[in-house]
């Protein structure tokens, strides 16, 4: 979630709200650039920008300001060990904005930007930041004092194949971290009724035929009700030879039958090395579904952080 749809809620709840973000740091900070949270003037919020005594003292600033009210961008660079007795070590560029329902309407335009969209930020001449919203893929040209910026991490796309046991589990595992999944089964009524707001339902009477239209660097990760079903779709993903990541669900012993019949059908050695399976954190062995769910989360985050390293 974005926090426009944060600041939205807390304004309709109490009147108002500040943004608190991170547009800027340097050396060992607890968060990155881009890191934000909303604070309430009761002192609740959403988000953090990296807890302990910078997030206390932004808290403050941001109530502050709340109360003070018609403030412009307050910002100010704190480096962490001097200015906060913290250990990290390294320097933060905090920014506060306020907002009340004078800026309803900006705020919901923001909160509903797509990922075909992105945002365009400056600082305005009365101290308020300035921001709009541009199509990816067009030219915009950009002034001088203008910058893109991006509140949330870019999520990695990962096609989910198979709604059993484990696959929803996975799908809750998955709920708050940086991943947009696309459930696919076809048998519909396995999907619950109510579900995480970054999984698409997909009841596709081909599953298969889903690879063909996945983005160049999603996940695949396949634990379908069907080992024939399992070796279609495991033999499409790894010919793609595009996949980050394709996993599959299974013992060795699995993996050795699905290699006999993947070098039967003329794949490489290579390509077929780059199937993960058994899936998940070798150290971790228990079984249930929400084990395995979790250990399976931990290792597509390490395989997303080294993808994201070497592009």
């Amino acid at each position: 979630m974005t926090p426009f749809k944060l600041l939205l809620d807390a304004i309709a709840g109490e009147g108002s709200a500040a943004l608190v973000s991170l547009p800027r740091t340097a050396g060992s900070s607890p968060r990155d650039a881009g890191a934000w949270m909303v604070v309430r003037p009761s002192g609740a919020f959403n988000g953090t920008i990296g807890g302990g005594a910078l997030e206390y003292e932004a808290i403050a600033h941001a109530r502050e300001a709340l109360a003070r009210a018609k403030e412009p961008v307050i910002e100010r660079s704190q480096a962490l060990g001097p200015d906060l007795g913290q250990c990290c070590g390294g320097r933060v560029w905090v920014r506060i904005e306020t907002f009340d329902r004078n800026h309803l309407a900006e705020l919901r335009a923001l909160a509903d930007v797509t990922h075909r969209q992105y945002i365009v930020a400056s600082v305005g001449a009365d101290g308020r930041m300035k921001r709009r919203i541009a199509p990816i893929g067009e030219d915009s040209a950009m002034g001088a004092s203008e910058y893109v910026e991006n509140f949330e991490e870019v999520p990695t796309s990962l096609l989910l194949f198979g709604a059993g046991h484990v696959g929803r589990a996975l799908v809750l595992a998955l709920a708050p971290l940086p991943f947009t999944v696309r459930w696919i089964d076809p048998r519909r009524k396995m999907f619950p009724a109510a579900m995480p707001a970054n999984v698409t339902p997909v009841a596709s009477t081909n599953p298969v035929e889903e690879i063909a239209a996945a983005d160049k660097d999603a996940f695949i990760l396949i634990m379908t009700h069907s080992h024939a079903l399992d070796f279609d779709i495991v033999a499409r993903a790894l010919a793609a030879r595009r996949f980050p990541y394709v996993g599959l669900i299974g013992s060795a012993t699995k993996r050795a039958r699905f290699e006999h019949r993947l070098a039967d059908l003329g794949l490489a050695t290579d390509t077929i090395a780059r199937l993960v399976c058994p899936i998940g954190i070798e150290a971790i062995e228990g079984k249930l579904p929400a084990v395995i769910a979790a250990s399976t989360a931990a290792q597509l985050l390490i395989v997303r952080e080294h993808a994201r390293t070497a592009s």
